[in-house]
């Protein structure tokens, strides 16, 4: 098993739970996601930016 570091931007959503699951599908491109957090959020192009550790085999 390896950890990577990882930084990605996304959409961001209408609803708290279509948020959580674009940044679950996101993540799940990287790895398994041991945690994530929002670390930045652009207003205008309504986007934001988050960093995570993920899993990978």
């Amino acid at each position: 098993m390896t950890t990577h570091f990882i930084t990605a931007e996304i959409n961001m959503q209408e609803s708290v739970a279509d948020l959580h699951q674009e940044i679950s599908a996101t993540l799940s491109n990287y790895g398994q996601p041991l945690r994530w957090a929002v670390t930045s959020v652009d207003a205008q192009q309504q986007t934001l930016a988050l960093e995570a550790v993920v899993t990978t085999d």
